[in-house]
């Protein structure tokens, strides 16, 4: 019974999982990046912290000792919306995260929609950071458009991918309500991290 209980906390113990984190200042004016982005990557991060029921937290720490790196990226690249890129941090997996703020970026329709809608523009960010942040702990794409690992080289109606969230806000301060995470997402995140 003894050693049953010691693998029941070793188990446990090895699975929960602390992400140290930083996020880079909005202070480069090619990014287009504003003052309240940081705070949609502090929601997203509690999206999957709150996901995981206990599996996974996120601490912030300086820049040379993150494992989850999130930098703004400047224009360029059309069409990319943000990118994971793996890292090792003193030993362990990581990930410097690019996020595209420049909606301009992003093709016509979603451009047009975020200049007439501010909670249009926020959504796509914080959607766009909360799937690169999947990557970073260790999510791969899925083929449901339902998810938020899912990837647009699948197809679908990217502006309606957004948009359907965007219905669910009323305010800005809607978007910690509103996870972004489907039953799937769920169910992937709990494999590597929930209740373990």
């Amino acid at each position: 019974m003894r050693a049953l209980l010691l693998l029941v906390l070793v188990a446990t113990s090895a699975c929960a999982e602390t992400y140290t984190y930083w996020i880079e200042p909005c202070n480069r004016e090619e990014t287009q990046c504003d003052a309240t982005d940081t705070q949609l990557a502090e929601w997203a991060m509690d999206a999957w912290q709150r996901g995981s029921d206990g599996g996974l937290t996120f601490t912030k720490s300086p820049l040379s000792k993150a494992r989850i790196r999130i930098f703004w990226a400047a224009s360029g690249n059309q069409g990319l919306y943000g990118e994971a890129r793996a890292i090792e941090v003193e030993g362990k997996s990581g990930a410097e995260l690019n996020i595209r703020c420049d909606l301009k970026a992003l093709g016509k329709k979603i451009a047009e929609q975020g200049a007439r809608d501010r909670l249009y523009r926020d959504t796509v960010i914080y959607l766009t950071i909360l799937h690169e942040m999947g990557h970073a702990i260790g999510l791969p794409h899925t083929r449901s458009f339902t998810d938020i690992m899912y990837s647009f080289e699948y197809g679908g109606n990217i502006t309606e991918y957004f948009g359907r969230y965007r219905r669910r806000l009323k305010k800005r301060e809607d978007i910690p309500l509103n996870s972004g995470l489907s039953a799937e997402d769920d169910r992937r995140l709990a494999s590597l991290y929930r209740g373990k």
